[in-house]
């Protein structure tokens, strides 16, 4: 684009780009026009990590300047009055006020928003749902920023001791070089938590950082404190923050780049900032590191506080449930939605009921996103058929086969017509899926098929409606499975499985699900990673796949070493779990992720001696050639028994024998996350999260003092938001964190009685922090309640502490830091 003025068209829509020769960047010569080419080139990548998310602008009308002159910039949120009406939008209202953003959905809204001079994309860490509403947010971010003295290879040191926390809270962060001066690390979240949990999760990690690595790392926004150190900024995390969107442009002297790397550049020592050039250059060879960011739906941080509801709108499965009776339909009427549903199940059910129609259905974001297809799936890409979207369904639904009786919704009988998983391509929510449903071996669909569900516009009751196209096969060879499995490697699987088969997932519950205790068996719950083990014909023809189907052979020596001689001859698929164990013999996850993604022989070997680890097997799926994935759970428990032999690196550990209650406490004295209960008639569900498997994990808890407490905001302003807890230790009373979960309304009320009678003007802590202390109501430390929290922190605070309720019976001086 050479031209000063020139009209061109994008996505259907004609934009006047103008002023194309003005140069932005005065001290490189990047004009609009190469500003523009960028965008156009890099959109692919962007829209993703911006999609549905109100934009907030940064504009350099008249260029960035240069160093010594820096540009006039200033941001902007609301859109003009004179922005196209293709522009998609969205309203967040305030309290005395409206603001309507763009949201960065289309190349021609990233077009036009370019053609403005607006540089920097600045997004928050959440979505606007479906209806408009905003989302919890789906992923958190640390802002690692250096201060004077400080450098990039600082930020990236303290990005590595993050990565740790991050992993063992069971997320995969993701850093971004900001194109500033720092590093910006993301986690995908599942949604689960409000934008304020998540932020107090982000400020724990910081002040462990700082307590970590004092001399490298603070907490604490004062510029005073910041030199020579790198801040961890958490508070990108609120919900009326953003952060400069993935491969924005910055507005400095020279067009650098927000752009995401993987963490072997991380390592290098040549590691710098990257201007778009180089940006536009590497695309060319190599894949989005951050493209899993935009997947959605990843494990939670910890328990769900909000018992799988959003908080900032209805729970997805309201409308469902309003329309069936659990005393008079089979159909599963779960109280909550899925729990750390990371799944790509998909299951397509054929339903006969007034009208003959198949009903197919993707798992996503804890519930079965549905669709109703009166012709079925088009057999032929020149003909598309109706789809038309309907209530959210419950994962358990995935697996319903069953009569609903008559006179109830839906009544009719409910069959899988086929069931399997499904390889997102895209999925832009009302608007455009785009997916291969890879199903089960005599299934309907027969092949992969690769399919479109495409959103025909309409309004009122016409905006259910759809198109499902059936596209182009895909390759014959592709994996299937979830995440990046290597297609080549996928087709050579040992046991000549072309698609590499997916672990069946448990489901989060408690003992009050397990109704019948004979008709279960109790499994430890082991701290490690999935594997799914392969085993050929020939003696070296053994593979090891991650739950992702990601290959980690390598990775692992021992344990191919030592399959042999502990299975023996013959082809096999087998389920387990690779752990790494402590000095006592406790599996540990923090030691495993040592071992985790190394490739070069010598790292590898170095590893292996620093840190064994062991394979625990619990499942078997395939015997020579033979699938046992249809038979029930105890047959397949003495066909691997009958196969495993030994107690080295490979083994079977023993199932529980006995009750419930006694594996639970046999797990928490072994140090073990929990139990895994097993129904005995259940078969194994390939890639599906089953009700037959049900996790029960330990919950620990503590009584504590209340010393303070600090004003909420939102519902609860004028109110309690959380309490400030203390341990009497020898030099007072030790301040071990805050609750702000777990209250009923009745129970805010309470309390906030109860303290209205002790008030006291100082503080009863030794030692709180100047954060929490800030907006604090002191009293006197006399009351005891109880609290239910995940672990203790590396500076001794509460991590995901529960309200459970007070303790009457017990005086302060009574409370004790509980083993």
């Amino acid at each position: 684009m050479s031209d000063k003025k020139q009209a061109v068209t994008v996505d259907g829509h004609r934009i006047v780009l103008t002023n194309l020769d003005k140069v932005l960047y005065p001290e490189t010569g990047t004009t609009k026009a190469d500003v523009l080419t960028y965008y156009a080139s890099i959109a692919s990548v962007l829209i993703p990590h911006a999609a549905d998310r109100p934009a907030t602008r940064k504009r350099w009308v008249h260029g960035v300047g240069t160093a010594e002159s820096p540009g006039e910039a200033f941001f902007q949120k609301n859109l003009d009055s004179s922005a196209p009406s293709w522009v998609k939008r969205r309203t967040i209202a305030h309290k005395d006020h409206v603001n309507e953003y763009p949201v960065v959905n289309d190349l021609a809204t990233l077009t036009w928003l370019a053609q403005l001079a607006a540089i920097e994309i600045h997004v928050p860490q959440w979505k606007f749902g479906r209806d408009g509403n905003p989302r919890n947010p789906d992923r958190l971010v640390l802002d690692l920023d250096p201060g004077d003295g400080a450098t990039l290879a600082d930020c990236a040191e303290v990005a590595r001791f993050a990565r740790v926390l991050l992993t063992g809270m069971g997320l995969d962060p993701m850093p971004v070089t900001s194109g500033s001066k720092g590093i910006h690390l993301y986690a995908a979240l599942d949604g689960k938590q409000t934008s304020d949990q998540v932020s107090d999760v982000a400020h724990e990690l910081a002040r462990i950082l700082e307590a970590d690595h004092p001399d490298l790392v603070v907490s604490d926004m004062k510029k005073a404190l910041r030199g020579g150190k790198v801040l961890v900024d958490w508070s990108q995390n609120n919900a009326a923050k953003t952060t400069v969107a993935p491969y924005s442009l910055r507005g400095k002297p020279r067009p650098l780049v927000a752009v995401p790397r993987t963490w072997r550049e991380l390592g290098s020592k040549d590691l710098a900032q990257l201007d778009y050039e180089q940006v536009l250059e590497r695309m060319k060879r190599r894949s989005d590191p951050m493209a899993g960011l935009s997947d959605g739906h990843l494990r939670a941080i910890g328990a769900a506080a909000t018992g799988g509801r959003e908080e900032s709108g209805p729970d997805r499965l309201t409308h469902y449930r309003s329309k069936r009776n659990a005393s008079k339909t089979p159909e599963p009427i779960p109280a909550t939605t899925g729990q750390g549903s990371d799944g790509r199940s998909f299951v397509i059910q054929e339903h006969h009921a007034r009208r003959l129609h198949h009903d197919l259905r993707f798992e996503r974001d804890g519930v079965l996103v549905s669709w109703a297809l009166p012709k079925g799936v088009p057999t032929e890409p020149q003909t598309n058929h109706l789809a038309v979207q309907t209530e959210d369904h419950p994962l358990e639904y995935g697996s319903f086969e069953g009569h609903i009786p008559d006179g109830e919704y839906g009544a009719g009988t409910v069959t899988i017509w086929d069931a399997g998983e499904y390889e997102l391509e895209k999925w832009r929510d009302g608007e455009e899926v785009i997916a291969t449903l890879y199903g089960e071996p005599g299934g309907g669909l027969g092949a992969p098929k690769k399919i479109a569900l495409i959103h025909t516009g309409g309004e009122g009751k016409a905006a259910q409606n759809w198109l499902i196209h059936l596209m182009k096969s895909p390759s014959a060879q592709a994996g299937g499975s979830t995440g990046s499995v290597d297609k080549g490697t996928a087709a050579k699987s040992p046991g000549q499985h072309a698609k590499p088969l997916a672990p069946m997932l448990a489901t989060l519950g408690s003992e009050a699900d397990i109704s019948e205790e004979d008709d279960w068996a109790f499994e430890m719950k082991w701290d490690g990673i999935r594997a799914i083990v392969y085993l050929g014909t020939e003696a070296g023809d053994i593979r090891l796949l991650s739950r992702n189907g990601n290959d980690i052979t390598v990775s692992y020596p021992e344990v191919v070493d030592a399959m042999r001689g502990a299975v023996g001859d013959g082809s096999a698929v087998l389920d387990g779990e690779i752990v790494a164990v402590d000095k006592k013999g406790r599996p540990d996850f923090g030691l495993l992720q040592t071992r985790m993604k190394l490739t070069k022989t010598s790292d590898v070997e170095r590893a292996m001696r620093e840190t064994p680890v062991q394979l625990l097997l619990f499942d078997i799926l395939e015997r020579d050639g033979r699938s046992l994935v249809k038979e029930d759970y105890d047959s397949r428990r003495r066909a691997l028994e009958e196969l495993v032999q030994g107690n080295g690196p490979v083994q079977v550990p023993p199932a529980f024998e006995g009750e419930l209650a006694e594996a639970m406490r046999t797990s928490g004295r072994l140090a073990l996350e929990g139990v895994v209960a097993k129904k005995r008639d259940s078969t194994y569900s390939v890639g599906r999260r089953s009700r037959a498997w049900v996790k029960l994990k330990h919950h620990r808890t503590q009584e504590a003092v209340i010393g303070g407490w600090r004003p909420g905001n939102g519902r609860r302003a004028g109110s309690v938001g959380s309490l400030l807890l203390g341990i009497p230790g020898r030099e007072g009373l030790r301040y071990v964190g805050r609750v702000g979960t777990g209250f009923t309304d009745r129970d805010l009320e309470d309390i906030a009685a109860r303290l209205s009678r002790i008030p006291r003007k100082t503080s009863p802590f030794v030692d709180v922090p100047r954060e929490d202390a800030a907006d604090a109501h002191w009293v006197s430390p006399t009351l005891v309640g109880e609290v239910e929290f995940a672990e203790w922190t590396p500076t001794m605070r509460l991590r995901h502490p529960s309200w459970r309720g007070w303790r009457p019976d017990k005086s302060a001086g009574d409370v004790v830091e509980e083993d």
